[in-house]
């Protein structure tokens, strides 16, 4: 349950807030604005606000066993050294497919990257779910839609969650010892005219959070589906939450301005920005990627 209202922690307005993650071994919170092609870091306890340029679209920069994040990029996967802003490629992603790009990835607690692809322009159905394999290559598993969502995985590893945003369709999987995906099913649906899920997180308990774009509020669905929580917000595009802070009981919220007329920009001069709110069911902990990188 939360124990308080989301208030702005850092006036980013940020066009396409997107995939926050909290990161353990430097205590903060790291996040992207993609359309701006930004990583950004946040230090809830200093305060501190630092920001990186990517050298494309950006979906999500993920801790890396080792150091550096691993970034993905419009064109593939590439590892994001923070201490230089360079970046190394890791392998490309669906090169036969210039107009999509990646959108949204986890981790799970063996190690292994999960993210997803999508048509740029919101239109074709391109979209699927990779894994990065032990070799270094990159596994297409399924999911095939426009808009691409998650994946999330459940504490114990064994069901991930991805979302076909447009349909406003969520499912969750089974995930094989081998990293393959089975039983495919509907996790919930979410009407269009209540919002359109975006990014989904688990916490402790097994819950899946979801982040409602133009639908103003984040969900907390139980491991059954069930609807048991919303958190309302000042703005109306919810992309993803992410815990953090002690005992992990922070939420974090990303936001955008993306797709939001200038009278509505104008009624939310919050849009775009970095949320807090306190907690008290803890968020599950983040891993770093350790599968697949060379």
């Amino acid at each position: 349950m939360a124990s308080g209202s989301p208030t702005s922690v850092w006036s980013l307005g940020a066009t396409l807030g997107e995939g926050p993650v909290w990161v353990e071994r430097d205590r903060a919170l790291w996040f992207v604005n993609i359309k701006k092609k930004h990583i950004h870091r946040f230090d809830p306890a200093s305060g501190e606000q630092r920001s990186f340029d990517a050298p494309e679209y950006v979906g999500f920069a993920l801790p890396a066993a080792g150091g550096g994040f691993v970034a993905g990029l419009q064109s593939g996967l590439s590892h994001f050294d923070e201490s230089t802003g360079e970046f190394r490629r890791i392998a490309e992603v669906e090169p036969e497919l210039p107009a999509n790009r990646l959108n949204d990835g986890t981790v799970d607690p063996s190690g292994r990257l999960w993210f997803g692809t999508m048509d740029n322009d919101e239109k074709a159905e391109t979209g699927a779910i990779y894994r990065l394999g032990e070799d270094g290559r990159v596994v297409r598993s399924g999911g095939e839609c426009c808009i691409t969502n998650g994946p999330a995985v459940s504490p114990d590893g064994r069901t991930l969650y991805h979302i076909d945003t447009l349909r406003g369709l969520v499912f969750a999987c089974t995930v094989a010892d081998d990293g393959s995906l089975t039983d495919r099913r509907l996790f919930c649906e979410i009407p269009n005219s209540e919002g359109y899920p975006d990014g989904p997180t688990v916490d402790s308990e097994g819950c899946v959070w979801i982040g409602l774009f133009f639908g103003w509020s984040a969900r907390r669905y139980s491991p059954e589906g069930k609807l048991i929580e919303t958190v309302r917000f000042p703005v109306s595009n919810i992309t993803k939450i992410a815990f953090g802070g002690p005992g992990l009981r922070t939420a974090f919220a990303t936001t955008a301005r993306q797709g939001l007329k200038p009278e509505q920009l104008a009624e939310q001069p919050l849009a775009g920005n970095l949320f807090a709110f306190e907690v008290e069911t803890p968020g599950a902990p983040s891993f770093e990627v350790s599968i697949g990188l060379k």
